[in-house]
């Protein structure tokens, strides 16, 4: 199998990925509880790609709006759509990320990195500043692929776990739920 087979086969992963992550962060009014970190917020916002089908029979659904306007993405999830991208925001005490998340390829795209001190400087005729504020970047990057990295090893560890009968059961009552009863559990 060569590794394009291979990455066509195992795109539903990044897609129930998407979804669990979804499902976390409405659960608990978009805090999502990290170990080793605590609680973070985690908000699905402004824009969702659905697919359906295979091949050249594939469909694709752009749901955007306010959060509470996703419910489009939500009847989506009910039809047997599948989460294929969302617009995310992560906030790691002071630091907030915007960025869109690609399933499939666990893709970052968009990406808006918190500004601090550093990227506000109007220092940029200085080397060494300008240096410094590249390294900051580069961290803030960083922190932010490993802060997805643990949420997917989080996924990850209950999806090839026992706890994952349960935790669809409970990601299955989430989308077929009333949508005036959502992120009040």
């Amino acid at each position: 199998m060569d590794l394009v087979d291979l990455i066509a086969e195992k795109r539903f992963v990044g897609q129930e990925f998407l979804t669990w992550l979804w499902f976390k962060s409405d659960e608990r009014g978009g805090s999502v509880e990290l170990p080793g970190k605590g609680d973070i917020i985690v908000v699905f916002e402004k824009h969702m790609l659905l697919e359906y089908g295979e091949g050249e029979s594939n469909e694709k659904c752009i749901c955007s709006g306010l959060q509470t306007e996703l419910q489009e993405a939500r009847t989506g999830l009910k039809m047997g759509k599948k989460l294929e991208q969302a617009r995310i925001q992560l906030v790691l005490g002071d630091y907030e990320y915007n960025f869109t998340l690609a399933g499939a390829m666990m893709e970052f795209r968009n990406v808006k990195l918190p500004k601090t001190a550093g990227t506000e400087q109007e220092e940029r005729d200085n080397p060494e500043a300008v240096e410094g504020m590249i390294l900051e970047r580069i961290f803030l990057f960083d922190e932010l692929v490993r802060t997805v990295n643990e949420l997917f090893r989080m996924f990850l560890e209950i999806r090839v776990g026992e706890a994952w009968r349960d935790e669809l059961a409970r990601v299955r009552d989430w989308i077929h739920a009333p949508s005036h009863l959502i992120g009040e559990e």
